[in-house]
């Protein structure tokens, strides 16, 4: 008995103290955007699943909500952990994440002409979802080992691991999350304040790869030309997402009341955000993008004030990476750029997605803890 008691007491302490030391906006933008897409995914599910020939209207919702759940246990457990813990945790994940795409080719699933999935019973993961967080934290820790004992390697081990994970993503083929990937990286190189040679570097590397993808592979050339000569191509994706997006106006048609989303393929996943403009108009999806960036620019306002190196180039590099793939997904909507079929963060249906960027999340409110010694004094 006394010893349940005291075990029932540790459980309440270690939930008090994570509740007073984790950052309480951060954690509240997630659950708004979580919760907004949960609506949004309500909305497009009926349409979804008449495209795809369903019987229940809401399957996609009941999917989304599942995997919802899931990821907000998930950040809640990772943010849980200490600073090295966490660490170790990401470690493990980018290790687990490079099995796995090593043995795509045996065990994965192909999909669209891309063996990018791997089937666990009913489930389809993609490992290069869980890969982008967990080598972004790598790169991290790295880079903070250099600093602090120069003779270590860092910069080619972390420059090794990139190259391998590009490498297997390119042969998926997964153009748009290798770009999502260089850009990330390019980021935390830039936060580190490491030699401009090796960043002018990267960025040559992936200059010459796109111009390499562009000439060598149909489908890659075959997007960007949609995307720059739109009416001599098939852009039937994003003329239907822009058609949405013009019809919303500034209130939207109404809940439930979207019409062009039942002939828009992807609506509930990588256009998610033409379903809701048409539904919601501008006003309301304004309101989303501002509860996005405001997640981003917070990750970044608690990065500076960290006192911890490592602490700090982790955080700014997972904001970065859900910042960019924020700007790529509204970029495609809105057709500024190419096709790329990436989710938008928290919004989006998408099992693999979601889980992957609730554990980055997770990972930042670890990080951005409040600690002894963590802030700057009076921080």
């Amino acid at each position: 008995m006394v010893m349940h008691i005291m075990s029932s007491r540790s459980r309440r302490s270690l939930i008090g103290e994570w509740w007073r030391s984790v950052d309480q906006m951060t954690l509240s933008l997630l659950i708004c955007l979580l919760g907004a897409g949960l609506i949004l995914s309500m909305a497009a599910s009926p349409a979804a699943t008449v495209r795809l020939d369903y019987n229940n209207a809401f399957f996609f919702l009941y999917k989304h909500m599942l995997f919802v759940g899931a990821g907000l246990i998930g950040a809640f457990i990772v943010s849980l952990f200490d600073t090295i813990n966490a660490r170790r945790l990401a470690c493990v994940a980018l290790l687990g994440a490079i099995l796995t795409l090593l043995a795509l080719p045996i065990i994965g699933n192909e999909v669209k002409g891309a063996v990018r999935w791997i089937k666990i019973g009913p489930l389809s993961l993609q490992p290069s979802e869980f890969a982008k967080p967990a080598f972004i934290v790598f790169a991290a820790w790295m880079f903070s080992v250099k600093k602090r004992e120069p003779n270590v390697p860092a910069i080619l081990i972390v420059f090794g691991v990139y190259l391998a994970l590009i490498m297997m993503l390119i042969s998926q083929p997964d153009f748009g999350q290798s770009f999502l990937l260089t850009l990330s990286f390019a980021a935390v190189f830039f936060f580190a304040g490491l030699s401009l040679g090796w960043v002018l570097f990267m960025l040559g590397v992936s200059v010459l790869g796109a111009v390499a993808a562009y000439a060598a592979l149909p489908h890659v050339r075959a997007r960007v030309q949609t995307f720059l000569s739109p009416n001599t191509s098939d852009s039937y994706q994003t003329d239907k997402a822009l058609e949405a997006i013009s019809s919303g106006g500034f209130f939207g048609r109404g809940p439930g009341e979207g019409v062009v989303k039942y002939s828009l393929p992807d609506g509930h996943t990588d256009f998610i955000f033409a379903v809701a403009v048409e539904e919601f108009g501008f006003l309301i999806s304004a309101i989303l993008i501002i509860l996005l960036a405001a997640f981003v620019i917070r990750a970044f306002r608690n990065a500076l004030k960290l006192n911890d190196y490592f602490c700090q180039l982790a955080t700014a590099g997972l904001a970065t990476l859900i910042g960019m793939q924020t700007v790529i997904n509204l970029y495609v909507n809105l057709n500024m750029a190419p096709s790329k079929g990436m989710t938008l963060p928290f919004i989006s249906a998408g099992g693999s997605s979601m889980l992957a960027l609730c554990f980055a999340a997770g990972l930042i409110l670890a990080f951005t803890r409040r600690r002894p010694g963590a802030y700057a004094y009076g921080k």
